[in-house]
């Protein structure tokens, strides 16, 4: 049977994390920086033990303001540093709460910086591997994200959208792109499933491409993410793929 892992952006203040826990494998927790607060962190980790999910870092720039979207100019020494601290919060509360962190997943403009920007990238895997190397890095596949990956030793785990729109280069449309980000139930079904069963999705010009997952990801800041989770998880399920944590 065909597994794979849908995973969430959680403990972001969008109040409907439990609801959404019911339906993925796997959570990446804001760690205070772009979202959060050690109460949602630890909110969230129980949640997730609760519901026998995966637990991740999803570390961001600090700039609540632009809930981490926008685009920081930081040296690599200062991405280290940041990312560091944020990873090793989210360690020290999963510990504290006799669980275990699985991975980390950088939020917002940190992803997408990181999946071009190969220093960017390289700064992220330091601060991993400074932390726990036993870390596995979840991003883009065939990005600098997993160049500096494998430069480095780490596991790996590659990630597809259902919610968000692709270019015909494999990279993230702009949010500021009209149908950059998708809320049709039926659509997130269908490239759900799609990716899960052919390794492709189709672009925003109706172009198939090769998009080769672990993970599936779902936005939890979405109005309408619980539907969205629920749907894809019941769907992916009738359809015999197996809904589990990656690695």
């Amino acid at each position: 049977m065909v597994s794979i892992d849908i995973n969430c952006d959680l403990g972001e203040g969008g109040g409907n994390d439990e609801k959404i826990m019911r339906y993925i494998s796997s959570a990446n927790i804001a760690c205070g920086f772009h979202a959060g607060n050690i109460n949602t962190i630890e909110k969230t980790i129980l949640l997730a033990s609760r519901y026998n999910v995966s637990i991740g870092a999803h570390p961001g720039y600090p700039d609540k303001e632009n809930f981490g979207r926008k685009k920081m100019s930081l040296s690599p020494k200062e991405i280290t540093a940041l990312v560091k601290k944020q990873v090793s919060l989210l360690k020290l509360k999963t510990e504290e709460n006799h669980q275990i962190l699985q991975h980390v997943k950088p939020h917002g403009a940190l992803y997408n910086q990181a999946a071009t920007d190969i220093g960017i990238a390289r700064a992220i895997c330091k601060a991993i591997i400074e932390v726990d190397p036993r870390l596995f890095f979840m991003g883009m596949p065939n990005s600098a994200m997993q160049t500096a990956s494998t430069e480095a030793g780490l596991n790996f785990c590659a990630e597809g959208f259902v919610d968000r729109a692709y270019t015909n280069q494999g990279l993230l449309v702009p949010r500021s792109t009209p149908g950059a980000v998708i809320t049709d139930i039926e659509t997130c079904k269908t490239r759900a499933l799609q990716i899960a069963q052919t390794n492709t999705t189709t672009s925003i010009d109706n172009k198939k491409i090769d998009l080769i997952v672990n993970t599936i990801c779902i936005h939890g800041d979405t109005g309408n993410a619980i539907e969205i989770a629920r749907s894809i998880n019941e769907y992916l399920t009738t359809n015999n793929i197996n809904i589990k944590a990656a690695l």
